[in-house]
């Protein structure tokens, strides 16, 4: 059976890195290969994620090149690349491998669920998951998975500050639509909570809607992740 390599991206996570890769041990067991890629985090996170995962690397700063560094840091045939705040179902290897055994389908996702009880997140993880299964793009808060040939075909992530989700899905759709998973990666509400739901609604779309525009992703960065 093909290997599975999870890919997690991280700054700056002490807080959050070693419960996230607590739970991700299970996978680990199940012949899972761990890669954190840190990106030049300025408090514990590599020390803590050492000994959890089965390689700690560090890669250039950003989502898009981290995630690349570390798809060259493995041979195994699958990626699966997965972000510090989100928790996949326990049977997500299983899952995957029989995503990427339909024929000309190489790459999918989860649905996602956001952490937080607030009704309003229940309308917003809905309307993501439809979006993204009427549209074929996927976000990395879905978990994209992809088979190697498939990744390296398309060039990987394109080396953009923002919206490298959003660019990869476009160029693997080239090749096929995702396979969609119903079943769901939860993924942390934070940043809704913290800024506010209907305020990060209107940033989200104001932010996905510029780029298809053709804005700057640079540009669209630093308004997403000023303070």
């Amino acid at each position: 059976m093909s290997r599975i390599a999870i890919i997690l991206p991280v700054l700056n996570e002490e807080a959050q890195i070693a419960a996230c890769l607590t739970f991700l041990q299970p996978l680990r067991e199940q012949g899972c290969e761990l890669i954190v890629v840190d990106g030049g985090s300025g408090d514990r996170t590599v020390d803590l994620a050492e000994p959890l995962a089965d390689r700690v690397i560090l890669g250039p700063r950003g989502r898009a090149a981290q995630m690349n560094a570390g798809a060259g840091q493995t041979s195994s045939d699958i990626l699966w690349f997965l972000h510090a705040d989100s928790l996949p179902p326990p049977d997500a290897a299983s899952r995957i491998h029989a995503a990427l055994a339909r024929p000309g389908r190489p790459w999918g996702r989860f649905d996602v669920r956001l952490s937080g009880r607030h009704p309003l997140l229940r309308v917003v993880e809905t309307l993501m998951n439809a979006r993204s299964r009427l549209t074929g793009i996927a976000t990395g808060d879905q978990g994209i998975f992809v088979r190697r040939e498939a990744f390296e075909r398309v060039g990987g992530y394109p080396p953009i500050a923002l919206m490298e989700d959003i660019a990869l899905s476009r160029l693997l759709k080239c090749q096929s639509r995702p396979v969609c998973l119903r079943q769901r990666l939860t993924t942390s509400s934070r940043r809704w909570e913290r800024d506010g739901i209907p305020r990060t609604i209107l940033l989200m779309w104001r932010l996905r809607l510029a780029y298809f525009l053709g804005a700057d992703p640079d540009r669209l960065a630093r308004i997403y992740y000023r303070p």
